[in-house]
Formats: structure tokens, sequence, C-alpha cells
């Protein structure tokens, strides 16, 4: 054989007795057939089998299948992000003339794609308030395909009654989609709440690294596999199996982590609510929480991200507070090693409630550093705010938000 010809073919190498844990990186654009037969039959091979590298690796199906057991599904698949999960999850089931309705208090970006994209295609758009499910089944018609939430609600906390409102939806024909990031499946399996479709960002704590960003759409039917893979097909979407076996090495320590910033985010939670300068402190596992009893019915655990809502004289001095911050990072996302302060604006994303609340609250996402050191840096930073408002430092008048 020509050197040349050696330098691009690849010898075979015997792969029995190499067994090791990590999951092994298979890269590939093009998939070889052993012969003219296979190739030509090749979707005979289904959604399980190989065909082309954009539909599925050894690698991404090792974390398709560990996503599909833990969330009790049928087939999981894997986006760029969390929110192309989401859009991902919708657009396969809705065409001009549908109806979608929206839980008032999702992900913006969500919010922004029934907004924006859904509306130009012809979908009509509702939005629901989440704490309601009178609500959905007032605003439900027979045109409804999709009922989609998110609990809890994105910054704001708000926990839905998912059995009800997914038994409104299927007396109706609707399917019920849920962004499930905030409470991962470790701590809320909504598809065994009713819910058909299930989306998770694992970008957040699943990575759990903040150096990837990927999201999964699992489903609990069979009968919804061939819309959401062909569309995925038509669209050309796929993951990196580099990125994939970045959530499959975090995938490992998720569990343990996600259990150390649930248990040091509630502690904070509970101090941080009985400061004199906090209205309130949205988390779900807090009893002082009006949707506790209904978080506690439904789900296993709580996360390491919850809301401050300070009162109206403290807003103004939030920027120079968190310019104390020295181990918190201010930033977007949550779920990562790093602990993250991002404040949020809540006017302009909810329609079908009123927020009365102050427009801008502050969302913390605890990370794996001390948690003393943490919270020194929180009573450093309440410590400058009760500085501002005492008259002894000043603040910006308008803090910086995100939406992340």
């Amino acid at each position: 054989m020509n050197d040349l010809t050696q330098c691009v073919l690849t010898p075979e190498v015997p792969t029995e007795g190499f067994d090791p844990l990590g999951v092994g990186v298979h890269r590939a654009s093009t998939i070889v057939f052993k012969d003219a037969a296979a190739y030509a039959s090749r979707g005979d091979r289904g959604h399980e089998g190989y065909s082309y590298g954009l539909y599925g690796t050894p690698t991404t199906r090792t974390l398709e299948a560990k996503l599909t057991s833990l969330e009790g599904g049928v087939w999981t698949f894997l986006a760029p992000s969390g929110q192309a999960a989401n859009a991902l999850a919708v657009l396969p089931f809705l065409a001009a003339g549908d109806h979608i309705l929206i839980a008032d208090t999702s992900y913006p970006p969500m919010r922004d794609l029934a907004e924006t994209d859904l509306r130009r295609l012809g979908v009509e758009v509702d939005f629901f308030k989440p704490k309601s499910p009178d609500d959905v089944a007032s605003k439900i018609r027979t045109t409804t395909k999709i009922v989609w939430c998110e609990s809890p609600g994105s910054s704001t906390m708000e926990i839905m009654d998912l059995p009800r409102i997914a038994a409104i939806a299927h007396e109706h024909g609707a399917l019920v989609g849920v962004d499930n990031t905030w409470a991962t499946p470790l701590n809320f399996k909504p598809l065994k709440h009713g819910a058909d479709i299930v989306t998770e960002a694992l970008t957040k704590f699943v990575s759990g690294h903040s150096d990837v960003l990927m999201g999964s759409i699992t489903i609990k039917d069979m009968a919804l596999l061939k819309p959401i893979r062909s569309l995925i097909g038509r669209m050309g979407i796929g993951v990196s199996p580099d990125d994939t076996s970045l959530v499959l090495r975090g995938f490992e320590t998720f569990g343990v982590r996600l259990r150390h910033s649930e248990r040091v985010a509630l502690a904070f939670a509970r101090k941080i609510e009985r400061h004199p300068l906090v209205k309130q402190v949205l988390h779900p596992a807090l009893e002082s929480s009006s949707e506790h009893a209904l978080w506690k019915r439904d789900f296993l655990g709580s996360s390491g991200v919850f809301s401050i809502l300070f009162k109206k004289e403290a807003i103004a001095y939030i920027p120079a507070a968190l310019d104390t911050l020295k181990v918190f990072a201010i930033g977007a996302s949550w779920g990562g090693t790093r602990s993250l302060a991002a404040p949020m604006s809540i006017d302009g994303f909810r329609s079908a409630t009123s927020w009365s609340g102050p427009d801008v609250i502050l969302r913390l996402s605890v990370g794996l550093e001390d948690e003393n050191e943490l919270w020194a840096d929180i009573e450093g930073l309440l410590a400058s705010l009760e500085a501002g408002v005492n008259g002894t430092s000043s603040g910006d008048e308008h803090p910086a938000v995100g939406r992340g």
C-alpha cells in the first residue's frame, strides 16, 4: 500500500480488554458502511442506529441515555443550549392557526421566541398565571397544542401545580412541556407529574463548570420522537462530542455539587430574609414561601439559586454593593463551581400577572467556595447597602441588570 494511502487509512486496533471509566470522545461526520447493501438500508437502523455524525455518536448517546434514565422518559435529544432545547421542543408541534399557552414567568428568551417568531409564523400566543390552574382552564382552546411551564418561575420562583395543569391540558388534547433547569432531574421529575416533554439547560448544574453550552429534550412517549428528530435533522442541529464529554465528566459530580449548593443556599436564604433592608427572599424551600407546601409535595430537593427583593430605599445602592464582592462573581447563568450574583430586571417580562415587587431583584447562585467566606461576602454587600441607605455611602441610580 502506498505511503499516501497509509497516511489516510486507519488501522483497526483491538479494543478488547480496554475498559476505561471515562466515556470515549467519538468525533465523526462521515460514518462508513461495510458494503453497499448496508449503506442502502441505513435508514432501517432507526433512531438508535448510526448513519451520520450529526444524528448521534456513542458519546452523545451515552449522555442521552443517562438523562433519559434520570428523567424517567423514553428518549432524549441534545441541543446546543438550553434555549435551543426549549425552541426545538415546541416548534415541531405548532403550525399557523395553532395556539400555545406559556407560563407568564418563563425564561425571557422563551417568551421572546413566542412573541417574535411564533407569532410571525401564525401561531397564537397567550400567557397564563403560573400559580393558577384555573387560568389555564379559562385560556385553553381547541387549537391549543402546547402548554409550556417552568417551575419554579424564572427569577421569581413561583411553583406550579403541574399535575393539575397537565390534567387540564391533556383533557383538551394539548401537550405539556416543562423547562426544569432550576430543579434538575435530581430534584423534580416533570414526566412523572404529568408533563410530556422536559427540557434542561445542561449548561448549568449538570455540566457544572461554566465552560460548555448544551441543552436536552426528554420525551415521555415515543410518538413525540419522530417530529422532534425530523426537525432537528432538517435544521442541521447537532452537538459536539467534545462538549458532550465535558457534560459527561461534570455529570459524575453533579449530585454532590447540587446537594452542597442546595444546603448552603437555603442556609443563606434563611439568614438573609431576616435583614432589615430585605423585603423578601424568593426560595420555595423557605417555610415563609407561599408555594412551600406545593414545593414540598412534588419536589425531591431544592437548588443553589434564589432571589432577593430589597426594600425600595436600598435599590439605588445595589451596584455599589455588588462592587464590594470578593468571592461572588457578577455574571449571568448559574450552577457552576463559582458563586454568582446577578441583578435581574422583571419589567417587561410579565403580561398575565402583575409584579408588585421592585423591578430589580438580586439573584444568587451558590457555588463550591468556602461557605464562611461566601457569607462574609454577603455580609459585606448588605453592609454596603446599609451604608448607602444611612447616607454614609452613595450608589448609582440605575443598576445594570441582566436576564441570563
